[in-house]
């Protein structure tokens, strides 16, 4: 005897997924996320270098002779102020789920803050240079260049991409997903600058 297998349709077997089952990481926070794991390589590798060179200085003298100390008091100011920058902005990210015309105003403060942070380290290297320190007077001020200098260029970047952001926010086509993306990126400039604060200036 020969049974006959009554065959269903694929489709009911495995519907498809409905558009509320699907759950895709946002293309933007994937993207961030990944260019923020090759950078904390890169610092890593910096910080290494730098441990390295700092712990075989001849007897032990960190800064060499005749190199200026750092403006440790003057920093710890900018670097309150970079970290304020990142509770604004997560400030305007809460408001923004609720109101986003609200959420301009933090927005605005980090900005602000992230501009002034740049403008004093600006000012900082200005000193330190008329003080001889550059880039060819040592090891010592050639780390310090390196290192600050490509945090720098990443707070630069991160404070362009804030502008945009925020005439998106403006125009009321920022994405929930956009400015998460735009906080992750901001929260790694912002939380690597204590790190590399307390690293290179003690």
């Amino acid at each position: 005897m020969s049974t006959i297998t009554e065959q269903r349709p694929l489709e009911l077997i495995h519907p498809p997924p409905s558009a509320e089952s699907r759950q895709v990481f946002p293309t933007q926070m994937l993207g961030v996320g990944i260019f923020i794991l090759t950078e904390v390589m890169f610092f890593a590798g910096l910080i290494s270098a730098f441990l390295v060179t700092r712990a075989g200085a001849p007897g032990g003298i960190w800064p060499p002779p005749g190199q200026p100390l750092l403006p440790v008091t003057q920093t710890l100011f900018n670097t309150l102020a970079l970290l304020l920058s990142g509770v604004a902005l997560w400030y305007a990210g809460r408001r923004m789920a609720d109101d986003p015309a609200g959420a301009r105003r933090p927005f605005q403060v980090a900005v602000v803050l992230g501009l002034l942070f740049v403008s004093l380290q600006g000012m900082e290297w200005f000193n330190l240079l008329s003080q001889g320190l550059t880039l060819t007077s040592s090891t010592y001020g050639s780390f310090f260049y390196l290192i600050v200098g490509m945090h720098g260029l990443h707070v630069i970047g991160g404070t362009v991409a804030l502008l945009y952001v925020y005439s998106l926010l403006h125009t009321r086509q920022l994405s929930k997903h956009g400015m998460s993306a735009m906080q992750m990126f901001w929260y790694f400039v912002v939380g690597l600058w204590p790190v590399l604060y307390l690293t290179v200036y003690f």
